[in-house]
């Protein structure tokens, strides 16, 4: 059950990495400073290493998401108790049995007869 919960979020940080590496990329038609007005293209990473650099994190965390949505998937249609050695749960609790009316005289009602059991 605690794999379950330190699966979900594993998930969530990849998914909020991935969304930040998505978004601190450059467009194709220019860097940030090119946005607001400004004529350089300097970047932190160099002019192409922090592509370089940023389009392979977005490969790895892009993996990690799919693979995290699958396993968390597959867990959810088995179950969370179901990962690692979990048990099944237990089968659903039957209403217990009412037992039936006694007659005035205080004994059971006569069950009802087949017709293969009615006399000749």
């Amino acid at each position: 059950m605690i794999l379950y919960y330190l699966l979900t979020t594993f998930y969530v940080l990849v998914c909020l990495i991935l969304l930040l590496v998505i978004l601190l990329q450059q467009g194709k038609g220019g860097d940030m400073a090119s946005a607001f007005g400004g004529g350089s293209s300097q970047t932190a990473f160099g002019a192409r290493g922090g592509a370089t650099l940023l389009s392979k994190m977005t490969t790895v965390f892009a993996v990690l998401f799919m693979l995290g949505a699958l396993g968390l998937a597959i867990i959810g249609q088995r179950g969370p108790g179901s990962i690692v050695g979990g048990t099944a749960p237990p089968p659903p609790v039957s209403s217990p049995r009412t037992p039936a009316p006694l007659t005035p005289t205080g004994s059971s009602p006569a069950k009802p007869t087949t017709p293969a059991q009615q006399p000749r």
